[in-house]
């Protein structure tokens, strides 16, 4: 029996009618649901459980104060911060997420959803779902579908397409999980690129063997960005955060930067970690064509027909260094620094493009000037991709573990 309630946003003086019709659906299905309403204008076209009124003075504000101002997109701002405090105060009660709208309801329905924990349903029902996503969906597991039609008005399309997103949602939620919680492995965060696989790939079956899950983020970007969100979520009692290639392209102007809170989700959720220097050779362009005209004589090296990679210098390496060490030094957690001094990616190898022991000792020599006392340095006369670097990343990961638990249950007698 689910108690919990499906959450609707949406604007209802534009899109009543068909927020109606989406909670009588849902309501044939057997589950209970709130209606919340950010519409700016106009009266709501149904009535909600939620008013915008309501929801503007989360905020500090007020309906009328909002329509004064004239501006429906201001408006909309402060309906959308409010809704998301409102949802945020009520996510242990909620079984899903639903929206339906253009523009204005897919900004406010996917900050909603966003602001939720990753696992609970979100579905999006959105004009804009065949375009550009990636603004509304950031690192978030929100289910977008195209509406086809506009959203506005009931008809023969517009029926199926609601009921299909219904149906979806209402689907997702009463699905019954077959895993047991109590049986459930501790979760182990870890950070991977095509050239530090073998690597990972080795720590990641030596920390299931030993009785973990480890869940393997792709150095991306976004997969960096999805692997800090859910550090911060409370999923992972550990990182392994070997490829911390996307500093690169945050410091040199690559196009798979995770941005500059990359490494800080671990250090304040305070989770143990192991961390290596995994092709911090490299930075990331698109085909040949769109690598800057300024770095055209830099070593570069064609990935693929759509991705170039550019080799990291001395000066660049030395900076990067200095940005991830600064993070490190403010872990309170136990982590350990593994430095590979035999070569940092498969292309850092005898023969390969990407061999530049200047470059690596910059890197070397800043991430132990920046580090501080709190992190252990440890070096191996050892290549990222060989099996003792992976070996000694899954014993002191599981090290640095049982030490942290050590110290929580000293805490708690």
């Amino acid at each position: 029996m689910i108690s919990k309630k499906i959450l609707l946003v949406g604007t209802l003086d534009t899109k009543g009618m068909e927020y109606a019709y989406a909670r009588e659906l849902i309501q044939s299905w057997g589950l209970p649901c709130i209606l919340m309403d950010v519409g700016v204008m106009g009266d709501p076209q149904c009535e909600p459980d939620i008013s915008a009124d309501e929801v503007a003075r989360v905020v500090g504000s007020s309906l009328s104060t909002l329509r004064e101002s004239g501006s429906r997109s201001h408006a909309l701002d402060v309906l959308t911060q409010g809704a998301v405090e409102l949802a945020g105060n009520t996510a242990p009660q909620l079984a899903g997420v639903l929206a339906l709208g253009g523009s204005g309801g897919t900004a406010v329905g996917t900050a909603v959803m966003r602001s939720l924990p990753i696992g609970l349903p979100k579905v999006m029902l959105s004009t804009l779902a065949s375009g550009n996503i990636a603004p509304y969906v950031g690192e978030s597991d929100i289910a977008m579908m195209y509406s086809v039609v506009d959203i506005a008005g009931l008809n023969q399309i517009s029926r199926v397409t609601i009921s299909n997103a219904v149906g979806a949602l209402c689907g997702m939620v009463k699905q019954e999980t077959s895993e047991n919680a109590s049986a459930l492995r501790p979760l182990i965060a870890a950070s991977m690129f095509g050239v530090t696989t073998p690597c990972v790939t080795m720590v990641r079956d030596l920390l299931e063997a030993s009785g973990y899950e480890v869940v393997v983020f792709h150095a991306t970007g976004s997969g960096g960005r999805a692997m800090e969100k859910l550090i911060a979520d409370g999923f992972f009692k550990g990182a392994a955060d070997i490829t911390t290639t996307e500093w690169c392209d945050e410091v040199v102007g690559g196009v798979l930067s995770a941005g500059p809170r990359r490494l800080e989700a671990a250090i304040t959720a305070r989770i143990p970690q192991v961390v290596s220097c995994g092709a911090l050779d490299m930075v990331n362009y698109w085909a040949l064509e769109t690598v800057p005209a300024k770095f055209r004589r830099r070593t570069l090296h064609p990935h693929n027909a759509n991705v170039t990679l550019m080799r990291t210098s001395a000066e660049e390496c030395a900076q990067i260094g200095r940005e991830i060490g600064i993070r490190l030094s403010q872990a309170r957690a136990p982590v350990t620094l593994l430095i590979p001094l035999k070569g940092i990616s498969m292309l850092d190898a005898p023969d390969q493009p990407f061999l530049d022991s200047t470059a690596n000792q910059a890197l070397f020599a800043s991430l132990r000037a920046n580090c501080g006392s709190s992190v252990n340095v440890k070096e191996y006369e050892l290549h990222i991709n060989d099996p003792g670097f992976a070996e000694a990343l899954a014993k002191e990961l599981m090290h640095n573990l049982h030490q942290e638990h050590s110290r929580s249950n000293h805490r708690r007698n």
